[in-house]
């Protein structure tokens, strides 16, 4: 073996590159980006998909301040209070039948022949003992009796009292309440997430809240507020404005507002459209549908139908709600019995359909909701756990004036 001698060629060796592995990584960078690129796009697409299944945005102002409310007992379910029915009209008082008279025997006998009397004895009364006297004296003639029999019944019908009847009782208020959903759903895919409802109240003023919150909620996918603020009247809920805020991940945040007035609603989109009578919105509507069931407004009975006109973003419609049925849902506190309420929709296959259960045992809140787009698109909201309600009025609230 020869040895290298200074200045001798070094032996051929396999020559290594080094510019291989960093070529490669520029490539593998590219990839990752386009596929977060596009992961971010479907994320946003599939939030904007949500967000129309829930609902429509547009431009709005600062919502009212939220009304605040400390929630710290759980409702239990309990039978729901009886609806008065309506009071039957007084029955008419019979008139008095005519006195019978005598029957004539028809074979009578034929007077025989009389003795003569005299005049004056004929003419003067008979003796009678004092006791049959005292009788006789004491005993009103017919016609007398009936005039003090109607002058008793007057008298009765006088001192009656003439005020009105009495109707059902009247109707109280749930004091503030927090209703907490799961959601389940497919919009394009498997979607999951929570929601919750908080009816809160301040004297006769009230607000609505659904919150809504698709992903995990350290990282949402999406959120949308919708409020309801108003009054409460002797009708019911009367809306006087409704607010949407919906935000999506990497994306801006969309608003729409509804004001309400004697005269009509103004729609997010600017139109102005006339009021009818009880017009609700998006959010106030599951409330008022709740007054009308503890009041028997309205009627729960299998086959029936109720009318709501409802306040969209864009529209103003009249909503027909046809009752399924009681049904059973199990819930994670057990099964309650609801009332299942199915909306009419006609025309366009891509309009919202809301579906709503409500349950007599929980004050006819809705223990179930769901948000149904054509035929394959749904969100539906299961209520996980037992009502809270706030500790600062008698159960139920307080009675309308």
């Amino acid at each position: 073996m020869r040895a290298a001698t200074p200045g001798s060629a070094a032996p051929d060796r396999p020559a290594v590159s080094t510019s291989s592995q960093p070529a490669r990584r520029p490539v593998r960078r590219g990839v990752f980006a386009l596929l977060a690129g596009l992961s971010l796009l479907l994320h946003l697409w599939l939030a904007d998909r949500i967000g129309g299944l829930l609902g429509e945005g547009a431009a709005a102002a600062d919502s009212p301040p939220r009304m605040q409310a400390a929630f710290v007992r759980e409702l239990q379910p309990a039978a729901p209070p009886a609806v008065a029915p309506a009071p039957a009209a007084p029955a008419r008082r019979a008139a008095p039948a005519a006195p019978e008279a005598t029957p004539v025997p028809a074979s009578a006998p034929q007077p025989g022949p009389v003795d003569p009397v005299d005049p004056i004895a004929d003419s003067a009364p008979a003796p009678a003992s004092a006791p049959d006297a005292a009788v006789a004296e004491s005993m009103p003639a017919p016609a007398q009796a009936d005039d003090a029999a109607a002058a008793a019944v007057s008298e009765t019908a006088a001192s009656a009292p003439t005020g009105p009847l009495p109707g059902p009782p009247s109707f109280a208020w749930p004091a503030s309440t927090r209703l907490s959903y799961t959601l389940t759903g497919y919009v394009r895919g498997e979607v999951l997430g929570t929601a919750q409802v908080e009816w809160l109240r301040d004297g006769d003023r009230y607000q609505v809240h659904l919150d809504v919150v698709v992903g995990p909620g350290f990282a949402p996918l999406m959120q949308r507020r919708m409020t309801s603020d108003g009054e409460i009247t002797p009708q019911g809920l009367e809306p006087r404005r409704y607010d949407e805020r919906t935000q999506v991940a990497f994306g801006r945040t969309r608003t729409a507002s509804l004001h309400f007035d004697a005269d009509g609603v103004t729609l997010a989109n600017g139109q102005r459209h006339p009021g009818l009578p009880a017009l609700q919105d998006t959010a106030s509507q599951f409330v008022q549908l709740t007054y009308l069931f503890t009041t028997g407004a309205e009627r729960l009975q299998p086959g029936g139908r109720i009318e709501m006109p409802l306040a969209l973003p864009r529209r103003v419609d009249r909503w027909v709600y046809d009752v399924i049925g009681e049904e059973v849902l199990a819930t994670p506190f057990g099964p309650v019995p609801a009332w299942h309420l199915r909306p009419q929709r006609e025309g366009d296959a891509s309009s919202l359909s809301i579906e709503a259960w409500f349950a007599p045992s929980l004050q006819y809140l809705p223990v179930r909701i769901v948000i149904r787009r054509g035929t394959d698109e749904f969100i539906d909201l299961m209520i996980e756990r037992l009502p809270l309600q706030a500790a600062d009025e008698p159960l139920g609230g307080s009675a309308l004036r």
